[in-house]
């Protein structure tokens, strides 16, 4: 357990894909962990990790789990949702929680937004943290991300983390990438098709649990400069996001397995990459290959 940790850590949706993993990799380091949960029963099952049961957007319930926790990690978004649903979870819910974490006296809030706050149109080049973001025009999980990363930004008086991973990799019954989208893609003949060389930007769920729990313990400090490390007090984006792949590694992969034809076209596409420059000075580096991502990917669907 770090010696810069005061309390445990209030990990919200503990039962989903990243955040269960999130509450592994804090029990392999000996941190006390306070597992948010909807339904009785659903957190993990690890040394160190207490279940809470109760709706992390309800200020009352926000306030008791906050109470003397050191830090806490947000995932919690209803992606498949329609747009005022995304918005009531992702944007007002998590802006509630996050003003509780300050009078509770949290020291640190680290939230899983996504790359999918870029704009990443056809002809767009790389992209870092200083890119532009989504226009309104765009789909109702990014605008809503793009929101909820607005409205973090504006709850002075703690650190706030925004983390933002790509694509996330990895085994489980609620993996988008590894289950959810295969499963479209077998039933579906027109999610198959897809340009061959568009970027397939990535990172494996192992390596964001383990940077997730290394900042929120403090094992990643804070620092003047973004550079360096988040900015103590202030509101510091970070991408995440393993060496680019492209669409023909992973849909084909995905198709490989199922044992039905991709459909490759011809047209535009993003091919930039995510710029993680700055995790990689934060300390960070991916400890998953793509051969063994994509290898966890066959390895599920047969």
């Amino acid at each position: 357990m770090s010696d810069t940790l005061s309390g445990p850590i209030v990990v919200t949706g503990a039962n989903g894909f990243v955040d269960a993993r999130v509450c592994q990799a804090l029990a392999e380091r000996g941190v006390p962990v306070r597992a948010v949960v909807r339904r009785a029963g659903a957190a993990p099952v690890l040394p160190g990790v207490e279940e809470h049961v109760g709706d992390f957007g309800d200020a009352d319930f926000a306030a008791s789990v906050l109470a003397g926790a050191s830090a806490a990690v947000t995932t919690v978004h209803p992606m498949a949702s329609d747009a005022a649903t995304q918005r009531q979870v992702g944007v007002e819910a998590t802006s509630t929680f996050a003003r509780e974490a300050v009078r509770a006296g949290v020291d640190r809030l680290v939230h899983v937004s996504t790359a999918a706050v870029y704009d990443r149109s056809p002809g767009v080049g790389d992209v870092d943290e200083s890119s532009d973001l989504v226009g309104d025009d765009a789909n109702a999980y990014s605008v809503t991300k793009r929101d909820t990363d607005a409205a973090l930004a504006a709850v002075d008086g703690l650190t706030r983390v925004l983390v933002r991973p790509p694509a996330i990799l990895g085994a489980g019954e609620t993996s988008v990438w590894n289950t959810l989208r295969p499963a479209e893609v077998r039933d579906d003949a027109s999610e198959r098709r897809t340009t061959p060389d568009a970027t397939f930007s990535w990172v494996h769920v192992d390596d964001l649990a383990a940077f997730l729990a290394d900042v929120a313990t403090g094992g990643i400090g804070t620092a003047d400069d973004p550079a360096a490390g988040p900015v103590a007090g202030g509101c510091t984006a970070v991408n995440l996001a393993a060496p680019p792949a492209t669409q023909r590694d992973y849909l084909g992969t995905v198709t490989a397995a199922l044992g039905v034809e991709p459909e490759w076209q011809d047209g535009p596409a993003w091919t930039g990459r995510i710029v993680a420059d700055r995790a990689r000075a934060w300390g960070w580096a991916p400890g998953v290959g793509l051969d063994q991502a994509l290898a966890e990917i066959t390895a599920g669907l047969r």
